[in-house]
């Protein structure tokens, strides 16, 4: 192995590394409600895809961060995102693609409570020496309702009825 190929692959491991450090703080950042902080993981040009799990298309991250917080931004509503077993593929020297295994949960009010699990498809770009979140495309596995007394599964179709009923009533 030449000293080229070693500076190379040490190189890419810490592109990839940083990827996962900028993922960690988009956890952490959404579900402390940090505002300011998570604004600043994405490109200005950001793009969401969250229509395949009862979502839509959102451009721009400032529109993002808005929306995000107008579904989940109370203190009280209390979020937990857990992403795990990252596949990261550096495309370039600045830019990188990678899927993650997602499991979230969202405390709607008492007693109510969605657990879902899924994939975060997601493409990044280096800034200035700053990996960045470009684009984000949310699918999902499974989603649950949970109450002290029962639980419901929520399939596909309920999904999305759900999803146009939620995205009225936060537009409003």
């Amino acid at each position: 192995m030449t000293e080229q190929t070693t500076d190379a692959g040490a190189t890419a491991l810490l592109a990839i590394e940083a990827i996962k450090q900028l993922k960690a703080r988009y956890c952490r950042c959404l579900d402390a409600k940090d505002w300011a902080a998570w604004r600043s993981l994405f490109t200005d040009d950001f793009l969401s895809d969250t229509s395949e799990a009862g979502g839509k298309l959102i451009r721009g991250a400032d529109d993002f961060v808005a929306f995000t917080r107008r579904g989940i931004g109370r203190p009280a509503q209390a979020t937990a995102h857990q992403v795990h077993a990252p596949e990261i593929e550096l495309t370039s020297a600045t830019t990188a693609r990678g899927v993650w295994a997602l499991q979230d949960v969202v405390r709607f009010g008492p007693g109510v409570t969605l657990v879902g699990y899924g994939h975060y498809h997601e493409t990044y770009e280096n800034v200035a020496g700053q990996w960045l979140i470009k684009s984000s495309k949310l699918t999902r596995l499974r989603e649950d309702i949970v109450t002290p007394v029962f639980s419901i599964y929520i399939s596909d179709r309920i999904r999305r009825v759900a999803g146009r009923l939620a995205g009225r009533m936060i537009e409003r």
